[in-house]
């Protein structure tokens, strides 16, 4: 099958190498420009546990000093796999969603309401989970320490790629990388070629933006299970 991926180079090499090794043909459509923010580097200490809702939260994390004992709540296994290959050790997954880690959160013995959660994300956020939190009674500090910009322009190789080799599956994994993909489709008029494409998409916002612009092959997978996602194609 020929199988096109939105996700950053970071974030899929290992998902292209396997479905590369498996026969697939692979299309890289990074939709996102990601860029760490400006910030000076957070003294850990003040915190009693770090948040990440994405694997680029983690990446550009600047601290004053290590704290790999830090209790780490991951929105998901990709998000904890990046956690862990950083060192942090203390982590826990909540199994894709953000509502999912905020009962996490909110049901844990671990924390204490009186100390402060340091919430790392960029500046694109599907859901409000700091707000949801201090609704709950604990203290948040959100850290905006990465941006993320829309690609606006598709290489001339890709393109030629798309056109020659329409995609039977397109995975995308964030309601910004969707808008961002239906943008580039229209502007290189790319659509028409894409109404027997399968959109995976890793949630209901996903889905529904992809629906509200007409798309109609669309399924909700959680990021992981790609390859069982096909195999079951």
């Amino acid at each position: 099958m020929n199988i096109l991926i939105t996700r950053p180079l970071l974030d899929s090499e290992d998902l292209m190498g396997k479905l590369f090794s498996l026969g697939h043909k692979i299309i890289h459509v990074p939709t996102l420009k990601i860029s760490s923010n400006s910030l000076s580097p957070i003294d850990p200490e003040k915190y009693s546990a770090f948040i990440f809702t994405s694997a680029n939260a983690i990446r550009n994390l600047r601290l004053s000093k290590d704290d790999k004992k830090k209790l780490c709540f991951c929105v998901g296994a990709i998000t904890e796999k990046i956690a862990r290959q950083q060192g942090y050790n203390n982590t826990i997954s909540a199994g894709g969603t953000v509502n999912a880690l905020k009962n996490i959160i909110s049901n844990s013995d671990n924390l204490d309401k009186k100390k402060v959660l340091a919430y790392f994300c960029g500046d694109n956020i599907s859901a409000d989970l700091d707000i949801e939190l201090k609704k709950e009674g604990f203290l948040i500090e959100k850290i905006i320490n990465y941006t993320s910009k829309k690609i606006s322009e598709l290489n001339k190789n890709i393109n030629n790629l798309i056109i020659n080799h329409p995609p039977d599956i397109i995975f995308v994994y964030s309601k910004r990388s969707a808008e961002s993909f239906i943008d580039l489709t229209k502007k290189y008029s790319l659509k028409g070629l894409m109404t027997d494409s399968r959109v995976m998409c890793i949630s209901e916002k996903v889905l529904n933006t992809f629906k509200q612009s007409g798309w109609k092959k669309l399924e909700v997978f959680e990021a992981g299970s790609e390859i069982l996602k096909l195999k079951n194609t």
